[in-house]
């Protein structure tokens, strides 16, 4: 059994964005297709980054709620799609986490443990159920149509920050799994969303306790 310091696994997220920079686990394959990125380390880790550029919010609609200074409108219900489980998600996350699905059947290869950030952690959802694999997920917004749990439902852990805009949408959807919201004594905005403020809450929950120290799903 994986099991991850949530710590730990929020250094990689905040790595995944510049792979260069994780020592360890090592890097051992990764994907850049169009606006898909993944990276797969030893010991089957699965490491989704989130959007690294306008065109991924756009075509997998992971989109803020202000993008200079155009105010941008989430589809909602008219963009749902079954998946292959016959769960019912947000089409861009779903179209996102098939590429990324693909890719690792192309490779062979079934993820022990998936850890995401932004709409890696929307990606990291969805691939959890799919594999039944552990799942941490940062700033993650919300995939699932159905208000209900589903087969596989609590495999992931889903660390939100209350200042965060993006884990509140899309509004009709919903998060797989455990979600912890955190309410920092620091209020951040939108910029809350970076990974490096969700490493500061981590260090900060030292004091109050909120979060698990790991999780090993």
């Amino acid at each position: 059994m994986t099991i991850y310091k949530l710590k730990d696994a929020a250094t990689l997220a905040d790595a995944s964005y510049k792979a260069g920079r994780i020592v360890s686990p090592r890097v051992i394959k990764s994907l850049d297709h169009g606006d898909v990125q993944a990276h797969l380390l030893e010991g089957n880790i699965l490491l989704l980054p989130g959007s690294n550029s306008v065109r991924d919010y756009v075509k997998f609609n992971l989109r803020p709620l202000r993008l200079g200074n155009q105010r941008l409108v989430l589809k909602d219900a008219t963009a749902s799609e079954k998946g292959a489980s016959g769960t019912k998600w947000h089409q861009g996350f779903l179209r996102y986490s098939i590429e990324i699905f693909e890719w690792l059947k192309r490779k062979n290869v079934t993820p022990n443990y998936i850890i995401g950030h932004s709409l890696g952690a929307a990606a990291a959802q969805i691939l959890s159920k799919t594999y039944n694999a552990p799942a941490i997920g940062f700033a993650a917004p919300r995939p699932k149509w159905s208000k209900h749990g589903v087969v596989q439902d609590g495999r992931c852990l889903l660390v939100n920050r209350t200042d965060d805009p993006v884990p509140k949408v899309p509004a009709a959807y919903h998060h797989m799994g455990q979600a912890k919201l955190f309410e920092s004594v620091k209020h951040k905005g939108f910029l809350a969303h970076s990974m490096m403020h969700y490493i500061n809450i981590i260090d900060e929950d030292d004091q109050f306790k909120v979060l698990p120290e790991t999780w090993a799903g």
